[in-house]
């Protein structure tokens, strides 16, 4: 059975199961060049068939996500979803209007799905789905559900507690399900009202940051603030844990105001870290009364919050959990693929989720790489050794652009479309944050490292290797010096772990690095300039190459050094 996952939200993408398999996973920004799409996903749609080499009519079942109604409103009036889009991403004009379509989405978010949102949903996908081809019913599944799908079925835990903490979708802010035999079956939610994420999103406001796009800012200047002690932050009274819910003082939609009264009060830095410290204690508080009430050792996270590897990483340090699985394409993105494997399940089958190293997107031939340096007028060089060669570069500090394979699924650069630096000198990181990728000096990169390298040069390493950067650790002391590039200015890092074993070019590339600098690890960031998707194409590739600063392009067999 071939079953398409859709999604057509914020984050828009595609994915496809065939047989219960995962075959592609794609998001709607790589194409549309629009960060974070919000239309209909007909291009990622193409991609994923492109892959599988189908047709449109070869879709048995195509699966979706979410029907409350302001998703139903957005799908019959399309215009008023990309008119807060423009908004949220800064694109329009500030004023009352757009405050008021700010004030408008908060409140209708927060309503349930009824039978007039689920029928207006059901007709406008399916009408979006036969425009593309597709002639195969479709069926939306809970937006929660969908992220704990995810979480569940990739996690490869025989049984595990699923939280998913989220802004909100279909009358729900987060939710506790336990896995067990391939079922997924809740045991508690958290109202709309009681939104952890809707929090964060007034914060990140607040802070004159995008809500839905910076709240990882937020987590990395909080860094920078002198500590708080708990009896002097007033945002603890402001979202709490209680038991397995979470709960707010006021409805997510009010938040704004008294948020608004404490940062009158404080610097930017101590906001931001007296809003993690709250956020950190109420998930923390959520996740121990789940794994007390279930008895499970596990834990499996998915949802936007669960983009905060700080607070996975308190899930991870807490009494009585032996693993936590982070689902890396966390936040609404990856709900297309959650509908699908819904989807699946509901067929009778067992999905096959193998995530490897998220290489599920589009790959570009020699010759199109050919014909996009041509059409560039660029010179290149063939290397019969490229990660040797590129290994060399690096380790004399160099700044290399790396475009190999599949394009990867989700927001992290994992060895597809990086750009690739020594891990052990600060001054290249302050290169690449302020004149490559043009971004706030304060938002640490990150490591990719060797497994054998990271038991080692991280202290706090715990439950099985973290393959796809969505867990924070802390760096030992004796590898700081090594590591001075790519940890946070608290001592921890976000590092991808890459197999001893694994035989692509980028493990190749970071075994040459150990024999040159002595530790298997790169500072890896996404290709892209900030604001702007990660590269998709070759000639993507190319123009932030020549549009930028660094120093060469690996690109499929050839590398392309700046003159």
């Amino acid at each position: 059975m071939n079953i398409l996952g859709i999604w057509d939200g914020h984050d828009a993408g595609a994915a496809l199961l065939i047989d219960g398999r995962l075959i592609a996973a794609v998001n709607e920004e790589r194409f549309t060049r629009r960060k974070l799409e919000i239309d209909f996903p007909q291009r990622s749609i193409e991609a994923c068939l492109a892959i599988a080499g189908l047709a449109p009519t070869s879709i048995d079942r195509v699966a979706s996500s979410t029907s409350d109604v302001a998703k139903a409103v957005g799908r019959m009036f399309p215009s008023t979803r990309e008119s807060y889009y423009q908004v949220r991403r800064r694109k329009a004009p500030r004023g009352l209007l757009t405050a008021a379509r700010t004030r408008a989405k908060y409140r209708m978010t927060e309503w349930a799905p009824n039978p007039v949102s689920r029928g207006a949903s059901r007709w406008a996908l399916g009408r979006s789905a036969q425009a593309a081809g597709i002639g195969a019913p479709v069926r939306i599944y809970d937006h929660h559900a969908c992220h704990a799908a995810t979480a569940a079925y990739a996690s490869g835990f025989p049984s595990a507690v699923v939280l998913t903490i989220d802004g909100l979708g279909d009358g729900h802010a987060a939710t506790v399900s336990r896995f067990r035999d391939g079922r997924l079956d809740r045991v508690a939610a958290t109202p709309a009202r009681h939104s952890p994420g809707v929090f964060f999103e007034h914060v990140t406001r607040l802070l004159n940051m995008r809500e839905l796009e910076d709240e990882g800012k937020v987590m990395a200047i909080a860094d920078y603030a002198s500590t708080v002690a708990d009896a002097n932050n007033p945002m603890l009274g402001l979202l709490t844990a209680d038991g397995v819910r979470f709960k707010t003082a006021a409805p997510g939609h009010a938040l704004q105001a008294p948020l608004a009264r404490i940062l009158w009060h404080v610097p930017n830095e101590q906001f931001a870290f007296m809003a993690q410290r709250t956020l950190e204690a109420a998930c923390t508080g959520v996740a121990a009364a789940a794994i007390a009430q279930t008895g499970e050792r596990r834990v499996a996270l998915a949802g936007g919050v669960a983009s905060n590897i700080k607070i996975n990483r308190r899930i991870r340090l807490l009494d009585g959990v032996d693993d936590v699985f982070v689902f890396p394409h966390m936040g609404d993105g990856g709900l297309a693929l959650g509908a699908a494997l819904l989807a699946c399940v509901s067929e009778g089958a067992t999905p096959n989720v193998e995530l490897g190293d998220l290489a599920l997107g589009p790959e570009f031939g020699e010759r199109d790489i050919d014909a996009a340096l041509r059409n560039a007028g660029l010179a290149a060089q063939r290397c019969p050794d490229l990660p040797a060669a590129v290994a060399r570069l690096v380790a004399d500090d160099a700044i290399v652009f790396w475009f190999q394979g599949r394009m990867e699924y989700g927001p992290r650069a994992l060895g597809h479309r990086s750009v690739l630096a020594r891990p052990d000198r600060p001054a290249l990181r302050d290169r690449l944050n302020l004149v490559l990728k043009r971004r706030v000096w304060y938002q640490p990169f990150c490591p990719s490292l060797l497994e054998r390298d990271a038991r080692t040069a991280l202290s706090d390493m715990t439950g099985r290797p973290n393959r796809h950067m969505t867990m924070a650790y802390a760096v030992s002391a004796a590898y700081r010096d090594a590591l001075a590039g790519v940890t946070s200015v608290d001592g921890s890092c976000r590092p991808q772990m890459v197999s001893d074993d694994d035989a692509g070019p980028f493990a190749a590339v970071l075994r040459e690095m150990r024999r040159h600098i002595g530790i298997g690890a790169v500072l890896n960031t996404s290709f892209n300039v900030h604001g702007s998707p990660a590269v998709c194409t070759p000639r993507e590739a190319i123009e932030v190459f020549v549009e930028t600063g660094a120093d060469a392009l690996a690109i499929g067999p050839y590398l392309v050094r700046r003159a």
